[in-house]
């Protein structure tokens, strides 16, 4: 995927869907180069982040919870936060922050495209997560747009 493109389309979608502030659907976000047939010494790396500063251990910590696949048994950190899957979906599935102090609570979005993961953090229940995917599922169909 052209890189040009998937930055243009991730500043577009980040700027109107990603703020600390409650008027976005989305608290931080994450893309992360993702290619999961590609070969074992091919490392992930942070693409772009918006609202959250991740270290590369954090991050292979994470692909690797991604890569053994048991994402029903075990438990994944993104910052100070860790997370359990609460339900699981084709190419994406959804988890609430089991540590956090919010009174509403916090959850992430994992969808993976062709050759990204995408991350997606947000405050909030049912209805901040429905804004969630809405704004995860955007991204994914402008990025899959430039394959017609």
């Amino acid at each position: 995927m052209e890189w040009g493109f998937v930055h243009k389309v991730w500043d577009k979608w980040a700027s109107n869907n990603i703020s600390s502030s409650s008027g976005e659907p989305l608290k931080a976000a994450l893309l992360i180069n993702y290619d999961p047939t590609g070969p074992s010494r091919l490392l992930s790396t942070i693409a772009k982040q918006e609202g959250i500063k991740v270290n590369p251990i954090e991050l292979s910590q994470f692909v690797d919870f991604i890569k053994r696949d048991k994402l029903q048994t075990e438990t994944f950190i993104i910052g100070p936060n860790q997370y359990l899957v609460t339900s699981i979906h084709e190419n994406w599935f959804c988890a609430r922050c089991m540590n956090t102090s919010k009174p509403a609570g916090e959850g992430a979005i994992i969808m993976q495209t062709a050759a990204f993961l995408l991350v997606a953090l947000y405050d909030g229940s049912i209805g901040s997560a429905s804004r969630a995917m809405a704004a995860v599922d955007q991204f994914a169909w402008q990025l899959g747009r430039r394959n017609l």
